[in-house]
């Protein structure tokens, strides 16, 4: 059981798992609510919109149509793996459910059939439209999928949930068929690995409006722990000193790192990891040497992550690099 986030604290957990976001019209204060009552809250839902083009499956979201006002759902995910708001409050997105679905959600349990539809999902579910016609033969974009799994798995960790929280429409309501193309079981599996790690942002992360720190402000401080080489109060020896720990990721090395010629197994992770996030441009590679290709791919990360101008140069910048989370290779 869980209150339902505001809009802040929504917007907030998204940027922190490395989101793009957009804020469509007064998507803060959009929704049903007089129609009945919102939250509490125990659960994401995904569907597919069974429309075409990111504008007009927004404002079809955000809008509805004659038979079903909006919103239609709280958020649109389009193929490009961007989230546009459109709802915050109760949407018209669940529709009537099996009620032991929903008692397998609140339990974190496995999911019976659903061969009911006797309770409100719209009051008790954050719902997610995916840009997909639905058919079978629309893909599916790795961008898309990853964005996917990032939105339920910044609103489990807001909520404290794990990925059992989060069902398909088809899951829920007798009939339903969407998402189509790809498993829940999948979708969830690459939940749980993600909430094993520490979100992308976390606090203090979120970039300044249109600015992306680089190499002058980038370094980073550290100081020793230093031990006391005498005796205790009691007369014991101290304890020696832990043993080092390695943050998970690696710290931004700097915005002077990157040049050409530069060559470090980090510019290979790094490589991977855009690849991992849907922004690689590498014809071969990646491989330990700076290269073009490397630049490119890291300004099409900065371009996700909102920036613009010089500040989506294709150079690192500490904002950015710590949202990529680069595997440190000694943790």
């Amino acid at each position: 059981m869980a209150t339902p986030l505001t809009a802040s604290k929504l917007l907030k957990a998204l940027h922190d798992e490395g989101l793009v976001v957009h804020e469509v019209r007064d998507w803060r204060t959009h929704h049903r609510n007089s129609k009945g009552p919102w939250g509490p809250v125990h659960g994401v839902m995904i569907h597919h919109t069974v429309t075409q083009g990111t504008a007009h499956s927004v404002d079809l979201c955000y809008d509805g149509h004659p038979d079903l006002p909006g919103p239609l759902c709280h958020g649109v995910i389009d193929k490009q793996g961007e989230i546009h708001l459109v709802g915050n409050g109760r949407a018209n997105h669940a529709g009537l459910g099996d009620r032991d679905v929903l008692r397998a959600v609140i339990d974190e349990s496995e999911l019976p059939p659903d061969n009911a539809a006797d309770t409100d999902g719209n009051r008790h579910f954050y719902g997610f439209e995916c840009i997909n016609l639905g058919n079978g033969g629309d893909p599916w974009p790795e961008e898309q999928r990853l964005a996917i799994e990032k939105v339920a798995a910044a609103i489990c960790r807001a909520h404290g949930w794990s990925e059992r929280s989060v069902i398909g429409h088809k899951e829920w309501q007798p009939g339903k068929v969407d998402p189509r193309g790809f498993t829940m079981g999948s979708l969830r599996d690459r939940i749980k690995r993600r909430l094993a790690t520490p979100a992308a942002g976390g606090e203090g992360s979120e970039p300044e409006a249109g600015s992306e720190p680089g190499s002058g402000s980038g370094s980073e401080s550290g100081s020793g722990t230093g031990t006391d080489s005498g005796s205790d109060a009691g007369g014991r020896a101290p304890a020696p000193p832990p043993k080092p720990r390695h943050p998970p990721y690696e710290p931004f090395p700097g915005g002077g790192f990157f040049h050409p010629g530069a060559r470090s197994a980090l510019i290979e992770a790094m490589g991977e990891r855009l690849i991992a996030e849907g922004c690689g441009r590498y014809k071969e590679g990646p491989g330990p040497e700076w290269t073009e290709a490397d630049r490119k791919s890291y300004a099409a990360w900065q371009h996700k992550l909102g920036f613009k101008g010089k500040d989506a140069d294709g150079v690192p910048g500490k904002v950015s690099w710590d949202r990529l989370r680069v595997p440190n290779s000694q943790s």
